[in-house]
C-alpha cells in the first residue's frame, strides 16, 4: 500500500488536473452539458489507454535503444524540471481551437492529462515500484482528473480563478522538487554503475 502512495503523489502532481481545469473550462465553454460529459469520458479513456500502453512498452523500447534506467532518470528528471519551470513561469497553458468531437482525445486526453510529465514519471516509477502499483496510481489519478472535470463548474465557483492558479503553481513547484530528486538518484546510479564497471 505504501508503494502505491509513493507512486500516486508524483503522478498526481504530473497530471496537474487542477492546473488543466481552467483550460478545460475555456475549451468547453458554450458546449452543451451532454457533449461536455462525453468529452470528459473520452479524455479519461484516451489518457488511460495512452499512459498504460506507454507503461507497458516504454521500458522495452528503452532497452532496445540501449538506454539504462539511470540515463532515463537523469533525462526524465531534467525534462520534468523544464516542464515544471515552464508552468511556474507562464501564466496560462497553451490554448487551441478544437472540434468538440475530438476535444476529449486531443488536447485533453493527450497531451494535457497524459502529457510528457505523466509518461516520464510513470516509467521512472515503474522501475522503482513495479507495474501494478504504477498502473493503479495512473488509473486512479486519471479517474480523479475526470471527476474534477465532471464537477468543474462547482469546483471553479469554489476555488475561483486565482485559487486554481495558486494550486497549479504549488503542484508545479512540487514537480520541480521531485524532478531534482530523480536527477540526483540517476546521477548516483550512474556513478555507482561506473565504479562497479
Amino acid at each position: 500500500m505504501k508503494s502505491f502512495w509513493l507512486c500516486f503523489v508524483p503522478l498526481f502532481v504530473a497530471v496537474d488536473a487542477v492546473g488543466v481545469l481552467p483550460m478545460f473550462l475555456s475549451l468547453t465553454e458554450g458546449i452543451d452539458p451532454p457533449v461536455v460529459r462525453r468529452v470528459v469520458y473520452q479524455s479519461v479513456l484516451t489518457a488511460a489507454a495512452v499512459a498504460l500502453l506507454f507503461l507497458a512498452v516504454g521500458t522495452a523500447v528503452l532497452r532496445l535503444l540501449g538506454i539504462t534506467v539511470a540515463d532515463f532518470m537523469v533525462a526524465g528528471g531534467i525534462l520534468l524540471f523544464v516542464i515544471s519551470m515552464t508552468d511556474l513561469i507562464t501564466t496560462e497553458k497553451l490554448r487551441r481551437q478544437v472540434d468538440p468531437e475530438s476535444l476529449g482525445a486531443v488536447p485533453l486526453g493527450v497531451p494535457l492529462i497524459a502529457g510528457p510529465a505523466l509518461l516520464t514519471t510513470s516509467v521512472l516509477l515503474l522501475n522503482q515500484y513495479g507495474f501494478w502499483n504504477t498502473a493503479g496510481a495512473i488509473v486512479t489519478n486519471i479517474f480523479l482528473a475526470g471527476l474534477l472535470f465532471r464537477f468543474s463548474p462547482l469546483i471553479n465557483r469554489f476555488l475561483g480563478k486565482s485559487g486554481a492558479k495558486i494550486l497549479s503553481k504549488i503542484s508545479s513547484l512540487l514537480l520541480a522538487a521531485i524532478a531534482v530528486m530523480i536527477v540526483r538518484k540517476g546521477i548516483a546510479a550512474l556513478i555507482s554503475s561506473g565504479l562497479a564497471g
